[in-house]
């Protein structure tokens, strides 16, 4: 569906790929390479054209070891480090810098190799003097996964849902992973809601199967001005909105752990695209547990609040629903590198030009992509329309 005002920005999505997928045992410059450079070939465009990197994840020095890397020396970068919504934000700031001359052609990319190098960890690091050393630390939490589980704890307790519904969120995520070719969990078959309940218990209430994979892999989304897109040969994706919210470091200072900061990121976006939910034909969220999508679903307005796990049942996220989520089989299903953001722009651009394949939604003119990054700590939310 189109939108009925709002005129967007000057910038677009002209290409948008994934690097090698699953278990590569590559290094992360490797698959940050092979996700810039087949970006770079999507859009017709090469690393001669570019004068803009935005990434996160290699090093303290992300942007400085990438342009490195490549023989680049770019006239902007950012390097900001949000977790799993810094390439949402990456998208509004390039959008910015392109507008204001800054650069004309600008990389978004991620990539890790944290599954072959088996990187994640459980703990974090965390200072002596702060909140969450004294207050959390102590019970010695999983992290980021027993934070989240308390989020669904008081989400269940305060509304009255079930885990079986929560379920229903994995089991989308599977149904549409099993339509995608790249996906980690696409020969694995169906998932049902039994299946995820009685699955392994992690934190309660949240089971394995409630939790996002461990990837390697990346992403990366070239954009340009529009008048430049439209003289290429991809169809264009245009930025029409973007909007963003910083809200906690941990949980300690949480009054409501089933509100987070998308309630404001989603506006923003959906006010600058002139917009609202009702427009949208495709929605992207991140999905590092099933309690995470949920919560933001329900926080861009998609529904009221308490009323997610009712809305998301009976089919309306999975393939043929009227609200088409995660499309590519999400992190539940299809990858997770560790900070999945970067992906969701590029499936919700493969939706928008019409080349998902089997997984394709018809006639898809608005995708929104939702990143959540840290303990639901930073949140941005950035709408693409295509510009037919």
């Amino acid at each position: 569906m189109s939108p009925t005002t709002g005129t967007g920005t000057g910038a677009a999505i002209v290409g948008a790929a994934e690097s090698d997928l699953g278990v590569t045992n590559l290094s992360i410059l490797t698959l940050q390479t092979q996700a810039i450079t087949r970006a770079l070939a999507d859009a017709g465009l090469t690393l001669a054209d570019v004068d803009g990197i935005a990434t996160t994840g290699v090093s303290r020095f992300s942007a400085t070891q990438v342009a490195d890397h490549l023989g680049l020396q770019p006239r902007w970068t950012d390097s900001t480090f949000a977790g799993g919504s810094a390439y949402e934000m990456m998208v509004a700031r390039a959008t910015q810098a392109i507008e204001a001359g800054q650069a004309e052609t600008i990389v978004i990319s991620f990539a890790s190799n944290q599954r072959s190098a088996a990187s994640r960890k459980l703990g974090g690091v965390t200072e002596d003097h702060t909140p969450e050393a004294q207050l959390e630390v102590p019970y010695d939490p999983l992290y980021p996964l027993s934070y989240y589980a308390m989020a669904a704890q008081q989400y269940l307790h305060r509304y009255g849902g079930t885990h079986e519904q929560l379920a229903e969120v994995a089991v989308a995520a599977r149904e549409w992973a099993l339509l995608n070719p790249a996906a980690y969990r696409f020969g694995a078959g169906p998932l049902t809601a039994e299946d995820v309940v009685s699955s392994r218990m992690i934190s309660s209430p949240l089971t394995v199967a409630d939790c996002c994979l461990v990837t390697d892999g990346g992403g990366a989304v070239v954009l340009t001005s529009l008048e430049r897109a439209r003289d290429l040969a991809k169809p264009v994706v245009r930025v029409l909105g973007y909007g963003e919210r910083t809200t906690n470091t941990s949980m300690t200072t949480v009054q409501d752990l089933t509100v987070t900061g998308a309630v404001g990121s989603g506006a923003d976006a959906f006010a600058r695209a002139g917009i609202t939910p009702a427009d949208v034909d495709v929605l992207e969220v991140y999905d590092s547990f099933t309690i995470t999508a949920a919560l933001s679903i329900e926080a861009l307005g998609f529904c009221g609040r308490g009323e997610v796990l009712d809305f998301i049942s009976g089919g309306r996220i999975r393939p043929g629903g009227d609200l088409p989520l995660d499309t590519a089989g999400g992190g539940l299903s299809y990858c997770h590198p560790g900070q999945y953001g970067v992906l969701l722009l590029v499936e919700a651009v493969r939706q928008l030009r019409g080349e998902a394949g089997a997984r394709q939604v018809p006639d898809a003119e608005i995708a929104v992509a939702h990143g959540t990054g840290g303990i639901m700590s930073t949140h941005a939310t950035v709408v693409l329309g295509a510009d037919r």
